[in-house]
């Protein structure tokens, strides 16, 4: 099987509750637009030359396997507030790969996003790369009874 390079991304959150942890996961799921997919997590490269298309734009086939770096948390905990979020950084030389950061916990949207733009920072420091550009998405939800988070990167061709 020859599986292709992807050549556009997206950026996609969504939060739910549900009848049980898997059921709030899934919600949250068809809250992004992933739901009626079959994930296939990565690890965290955006080939070069990817181009990012609006989320409204993405019209992934119901069942088609579709590569995704993602950070995702649910929890029981009524009252609780749970994040997640996800970033990209890509090098200011266009040959070379983005790089996609994940991370989730117990907290607000805005202090995911800080914490996973500053890991994409790292990241990229890590590998002597020059930054040319960040972005990045990040949601939160306070849990009624059984909620999810999941914040991606969709890679897609």
């Amino acid at each position: 099987m020859i599986i292709k390079t992807p050549t556009t991304h997206t950026f996609v959150s969504g939060a739910s509750e549900g009848y049980t942890p898997l059921n709030a996961f899934d919600g949250a799921l068809l809250a992004a637009g992933v739901g009626n997919t079959n994930l296939v997590k990565m690890s965290s490269i955006v080939p070069p030359g990817s181009r990012e298309v609006p989320v409204a734009s993405l019209t992934l086939p119901p069942g088609a396997l579709v590569p995704v770096a993602y950070a995702a948390m649910e929890s029981d905990i009524p009252g609780s507030m749970i994040c997640a979020g996800v970033a990209a950084a890509w090098p200011r030389d266009t040959s070379r790969p983005g790089l996609i950061m994940e991370y989730h916990a117990h907290g607000h949207r805005e202090d995911a996003e800080s914490v996973v733009r500053r890991m994409a920072e790292e990241g990229m420091k890590k590998r002597g790369w020059e930054i040319r550009e960040i972005r990045s998405v990040a949601i939160d939800h306070r849990v009624e009874k059984i909620g999810a988070v999941f914040a991606a990167v969709v890679l897609w061709d």
